[in-house]
């Protein structure tokens, strides 16, 4: 794993101290789990992939440093990429991450 992405895992881990967040390698990055469904994900790079839903995109989108997640050509609805220049500041970041938390507490638990 990259220094980048160990620093805002860790930064993640000291925002969220009242979440139950499980940990998986996944998008080339370490996701953190909220009740079973993917909430943030720190890339190697220090990006931030964040899922929204489909219908909070545009709002995302919207906002400095996001971009929409591209895989493999296709884009992949309800989860936008954020630049780590944008999210250096912890109160943006936690932004970012509450961002995440109003969807996925919609979602069942898996």
């Amino acid at each position: 794993m990259s220094l980048a992405l160990e620093e805002l895992s860790e930064r993640i881990r000291a925002l969220t101290p009242d979440l139950v967040l499980v940990e998986k390698k996944m998008f080339n990055g370490r996701a953190f789990m909220h009740r079973g469904n993917m909430l943030v994900c720190p890339i190697k790079d220090g990006t931030l992939l964040v899922r929204v839903g489909k219908d909070g995109m545009e709002a995302a989108l919207a906002r400095p440093g996001a971009a929409p997640m591209v895989m493999n050509g296709r884009t992949m609805g309800g989860f936008v990429f954020v630049s780590g220049d944008v999210i250096e500041d912890d109160d943006l970041l936690l932004d970012w991450i509450e961002l995440a938390r109003s969807f996925v507490d919609t979602l069942p638990a898996k």
